[in-house]
């Protein structure tokens, strides 16, 4: 093959070196426009399985590397002051330019052409005249931006402001340094790639960076490889605690906001896209040029392993798109923690750490528990000191209290439409799909939408509560609760607004009923979505029909028994819809700004606040952001919250989306819970308001994670409790948890055991245990006095 590189990074390099040793007969060419011995940044850090696919595919490299890795397992995290060590991690890192050369002399060695100082020609060129053409020439790729019509790229700048830099510091292990200032929250990413120096980034939102003057130098154009010498002047005097007298270093040090790169193709004919060209991923979770090594290991084996070029670019996407994307969630989560890392400046010094640590999800308490067993008891006892408990326990299982309703966990099963009521009466069904959730242990078990009015309804087997013998059927639900379980039952009172007259679910969710339609309103006359109903624009009588249908609805919901009452204002249902800009285009007082949009949910919700005792909460419903360029967003959603907390809302339930039918959800696992986080910090917490997170939560794992974290007090899960009815149960018997959070009926207590699920009876060998010996040190230190070091 004759295979053109327009790119002499690690990369484009490695990808060279690796085509050459499948075939030398390969003719092999790069291009990089700058010289040999330029770099910029200063280490780089790999991951274990990185490095194992290096080692096996180039033992060569991998011998070279492995001679200049600084290893270390642990995460200094240095809060105001506060140092917290947490191990078991297990990271090596090296200097950017050696790197660099091993790479070059491996590329030289093996007959690979590279022209330096040499801009790479037009890539049709290339195209015409090679039977491959690799770009790897990084985030301004301007391969990628002269075939943008094919690759389709997308670029998210980012508002955060970091600037790359080194420092003479040699740091023991990764440190994180968080630091208050009069001007707002400033961090520094640090770690060491040698016995001679480590990287020192730092970041801060650029509202902090223009109060603390760094906007000076804002115009100005900087040459190759100058820096901003102001910055880092600056930076020296800021940080010089944490400098400890040593000094900072620059390398074409300017600051910068980060750009996420996405591409729809990574190839397009004989032209593919490697590393930053193709997708990018915040430095605070990855390294690009470990990402970049990764996807040049993927591409040569698939060419080696397909026929044709066009089977072998197909296979490298496929291989390595789901890989990119999910680093790029990851990344996603990490980069908009640090954006908003101001907003947990009032978090306890621990509890920060541990939101730091699991910022994105890929580090769980589980997770830390297996790494670093001390700093995993730590939290737990952190916890229940903050909750007041005598106990130390799973988070889950801390009692909770919700206005004046105490629960014995904070599981909730969350709200799920099951469609199967007659005249919006309950049955036999929603006495075992309600009760059996009870029994499984979860703290608080919510009904599903329970409609206020016959024309309130999403389908025609949509429960309801408008009238008396809809009442006394609930009444039997709630007792029964009650009398077989420790949980609490919470009623969920909505209208179905424009998505209502709908067929059941598995019939055709959201289409129109074929006959027997009744008239939907909605705030204006607008549809869900193509093919669905045209609502009338509900006139002020329509407004004061549905306010004085919420309150009694109410009213019979305490006479039926339930602990608590939650207005459904979430996925686009009546409330929801006037809420949202997309839904309401009103032009009187319940409509335009968002002021006037709140108007009529706060009317339904003051009115079932009023219908009920004080003892009974009232709780709200939200989606915090309606997946669309013109909705509501998390921003909004704060205010909405913050509205509904001034009307004595006792806890927000945090959902999002289903406002209209084009929606662009980004799914993924716990993916609406920094809405919760967000909500939970800036609005209720301060309040003393419970906040409930929602969405793709599905593990145990993942409930504590978030508990302990501080992004919300109870976490709702609904197909999990689907899947597993007893999922709470059976989440306290795994984590060896008996107790009041989690009380098995006495007629199933024999079994609250976890069953046997392989043969137990296999003695490990004793002596090649000791011959093994005991795995690897929790805490290790780059200490370069010892090179590959010892345990602390």
């Amino acid at each position: 093959m004759r295979i053109a590189i327009a790119g002499g990074g690690p990369g484009g390099l490695y990808f060279a070196a690796l085509m050459k040793q499948l075939d030398p007969a390969h003719q092999v060419t790069v291009w990089e426009r700058n010289a040999p011995d330029d770099t910029f940044g200063f280490g780089v850090v790999f991951s274990d399985e990185t490095l194992t696919g290096i080692a096996g595919a180039d033992a060569v490299v991998h011998a070279a590397m492995e001679r200049g890795f600084a290893r270390w397992t642990d995460i200094d995290v240095d809060v105001d002051g506060h140092r917290f060590t947490v191990g078991g991690q297990g990271f090596a890192a090296m200097g950017r330019k050696e790197l660099l050369q091993i790479l070059q002399r491996r590329a030289a060695e093996l007959g690979v052409r590279v022209h330096y100082r040499t801009p790479a020609p037009d890539v049709d060129e290339l195209s015409a005249t090679h039977d491959l053409v690799l770009a790897a020439d990084g985030v301004h790729s301007a391969v990628r931006a002269a075939r943008a019509g094919a690759f389709r790229p997308s670029l998210d700048g980012r508002r955060n402001k970091y600037i790359w830099l080194g420092t003479d510091l040699v740091f023991e292990a990764f440190q994180f340094f968080v630091k208050q200032t009069e001007w707002g929250t400033m961090q520094i990413h640090g770690y060491p790639y040698s016995d001679e120096g480590s990287t020192f980034i730092v970041e801060m939102h650029e509202d902090v960076w223009r109060r603390a003057g760094f906007d000076r130098t804002a115009g100005r154009e900087f040459g190759p490889g100058e820096s901003d010498e102001y910055a880092v002047g600056r930076i020296a005097e800021i940080f010089a605690a944490e400098l400890a007298g040593h000094r900072v270093r620059t390398n074409n040090s300017r600051w910068l906001n980060f750009t996420t790169v996405r591409n729809e193709r990574w190839y397009d004919g004989n032209v593919v896209l490697l590393g930053d060209a193709a997708h990018t991923a915040h430095f605070s979770i990855g390294s690009g040029t470990k990402l970049a090594m990764e996807d040049a290991l993927a591409l040569a084996a698939c060419l080696h392993e397909r026929p044709t070029v066009a089977e072998a670019l197909e296979a490298y996407q496929a291989e390595r798109r789901p890989v990119v994307e999910s680093t790029q969630r990851a990344a996603q989560a990490s980069l908009e923690w640090f954006e908003n890392i101001g907003m947990y400046a009032g978090q306890e010094p621990a509890q920060f750490v541990f939101n730091l640590l699991t910022r994105s999800r890929r580090i769980t308490f589980e997770n830390l528990k297996e790494r670093d067993p001390e700093f995993a008891a730590l939290m737990e006892r952190e916890f229940a000191r903050s909750q007041r408990s005598a106990e130390t326990v799973p988070a889950m299982f801390q009692p909770v209290r919700i206005g004046p309703l105490r629960l014995s966990n904070r599981i909730v099963v969350s709200p799920m439409d099951m469609y199967s009521a007659v005249d919006g009466v309950p049955g036999d069904f929603h006495l075992v799909h309600l009760g059996s959730k009870a029994l499984g242990g979860a703290g608080l078990v919510m009904s599903e939408m329970v409609c206020v009015s016959p024309d309130g309804r999403i389908t025609p087997g949509c429960p309801g509560l408008w009238n008396d013998g809809q009442r006394d059927a609930w009444r039997r639900v709630t007792s029964f609760v009650h009398e077989r379980s420790s949980a609490r039952i919470g009623l969920q009172l909505g209208h179905s607004g424009r998505k209502g007259s709908t067929r059941l679910m598995w019939e055709g969710m959201d289409e129109p009923l074929p006959d027997g339609n009744w008239e939907v309103i909605g705030p204006s006359a607008l549809p869900y979505g193509p093919g669905c109903h045209l609502p009338r624009e509900a006139t002020r009588a329509d407004l004061d029909r549905v306010v004085a249908d919420f309150a009694a609805a109410a009213r019979r919901g305490v006479d039926a028994g339930f602990d608590l009452i939650e207005v459904h204002a979430a996925h686009g249902y009546l409330l929801s819809s006037f809420l949202s800009p997309v839904a309401n285009r009103r032009t009187d007082a319940y409509g335009g700004g968002l002021e006037n949009r709140l108007r009529f949910p706060l009317e339904v919700f003051d009115a079932v606040r009023a219908a009920v005792p004080e003892r009974i909460p009232v709780t709200v419903r939200i989606s915090a952001t309606d997946w669309l360029p013109d909705g509501n967003t998390d921003e909004d959603a704060v205010e909405i919250a913050r509205a509904f907390v001034a009307h004595g809302a006792a806890a927000i339930d945090v959902s999002s989306g289903q406002v209209a039918k084009e929606e662009r959800p980004a799914y993924g696992r716990s993916y609406q819970t920094p809405f919760a986080d967000k909500i939970r910090h800036r609005v209720a917490g301060p309040a003393g308001v419970q906040v409930i997170a929602v969405g793709a939560i599905s593990s145990y794992d993942d409930v504590n994670s978030i508990l302990l974290a501080g992004r919300a007090d109870l976490c709702a899960l609904g197909r999990t409790h689907l899947y597993d009815p007893q999922w709470t149960l059976h989440a306290a018997a795994e984590q060896d948890y008996r107790g009041a959070g989690a009380e098995w009926p006495v007629q199933w207590q024999a079994g609250r055991r976890r069953p046997p699920t392989s043969r137990t009876d296999r003695v490990p060998p004793r002596l090649s245990l000791l011959r093994e010996g005991p795995a690897g040190p929790v805490h290790l230190r780059w200490r370069p006095e010892r090179r590959i070091g010892v345990s602390a």
